[in-house]
């Protein structure tokens, strides 16, 4: 199969041809129609994820048709359409066993752990476990954007911060994640503040549903935030996974409010500075979000299908398998208004 490389970190990944994958007994081969290209996966081609063991085929935001299957797989069969949590669960640690996959303790994550969907086939394990079927309306393109941006987004608006409708949510970051959460925070009635410092990022954040937008450029975030709410926001999410961006979501709440992390800080950035005295004195929560679990795709597709989430208007540009490299190693200075999809494979 044809599929994308990297020997190193850092260096230019290559177009190359190696040999297509099979199931393990409880795992299946699914032949990816499309695949998200994504910061993480920029970060991990830096080196900055442990878990990565050259040579390494990144891509973690999938869609596809089962291939294959293994001796042991009981739910799926050849030509079903389906996607993947970029987590893919052990199904035998406690956290499993509680329903808590996103946090499994022995998690698998293709492009991460194993080779990923940068290519015309990826296995992925424990599939009666870690599958989500697709509905049939539903492009792969869009489908490739749930497992990682807008799954991530839903898990952490409704799950982790638990957004109401009335509430102020502040989202710094407006690139797949950031504008997946504005849109899924307005469809749950909440008023949201986009936060960002490219104008085209925040024009869209106002078509999916941000009642108001912030260029951060020069300004001092927290403070407008504060003031646009008379008092902080509700809840508050960095998408995006900086310094800065965490400060300011902390910084803009109001008393008892929640901050979600969700954008990774990896790297030089690993350790952010923290308005400690703000969350001790106002009761603030600091919380995580990684991911959702395959049982919990059900409310994102219900609200999908009804129309009240739109998860198409987030597909940016699409490309083809040998413009992937030059994508990812791009990721950190440039990103398209929407995702980047790979749908192209060269069959």
């Amino acid at each position: 199969m044809k599929a994308v490389l990297y020997e190193n970190f850092s260096h230019p990944p290559k177009l190359v041809t190696i040999s297509d994958p099979s199931p393990d007994a409880d795992g299946v081969v699914i032949r990816v129609e499309a695949s998200g290209v994504c910061r993480s996966d920029w970060h991990g081609w830096m080196g900055h994820d442990d878990d990565i063991e050259l040579p390494h085929v990144p891509g973690h935001e999938l869609a596809g048709v089962v291939e294959a299957t293994g001796v042991n797989v009981k739910k799926w069969k050849p030509g079903d359409r389906v996607t993947v949590p970029f987590v893919a669960g052990c199904g035998s640690c406690p956290e499993c066993h509680a329903g808590h996959q996103q946090v499994c303790l022995d998690q698998h994550q293709p492009g991460f752990t194993y080779w990923g969907s940068f290519a015309e086939y990826v296995a992925v394990h424990q599939a009666d476990l870690n599958l989500v079927a697709l509905p049939e309306g539903m492009e792969f393109a869009t489908a490739a954007s749930l497992g990682c941006r807008f799954a991530t987004s839903f898990r952490a608006i409704v799950d982790q911060g638990k957004v109401g409708a009335g509430q102020w949510v502040a989202i710094h970051g407006c690139g797949g994640v950031g504008l997946s959460a504005v849109m899924i925070a307005s469809a749950l009635g909440a008023q949201v503040i986009a936060v960002d410092i490219d104008d085209r990022k925040l024009d869209l954040a106002r078509n999916l549903g941000a009642v108001t937008a912030i260029n951060g450029t020069g300004t001092d975030v927290a403070a407008e935030v504060i003031e646009l709410t008379r008092g902080g926001a509700h809840v508050s999410v960095d998408a995006l996974g900086h310094p800065a961006t965490c400060f300011n979501s902390i910084q803009n709440l109001r008393p008892r409010g929640k901050h979600v992390q969700v954008g990774l800080m990896l790297g030089e950035q690993a350790q952010p500075q923290v308005p400690m005295a703000k969350v001790i004195s106002n009761e603030l929560e600091i919380l995580g979000s990684h991911g959702m679990q395959a049982h919990r795709y059900g409310a994102m597709l219900d609200m999908i299908a009804c129309g009240k989430l739109a998860p198409e208007k987030l597909v940016g540009k699409t490309i083809n398998l040998s413009q992937a490299p030059q994508a990812l190693m791009e990721m950190d200075r440039f990103q398209s208004i929407g995702a980047t999809v790979i749908t192209d494979f060269d069959r």
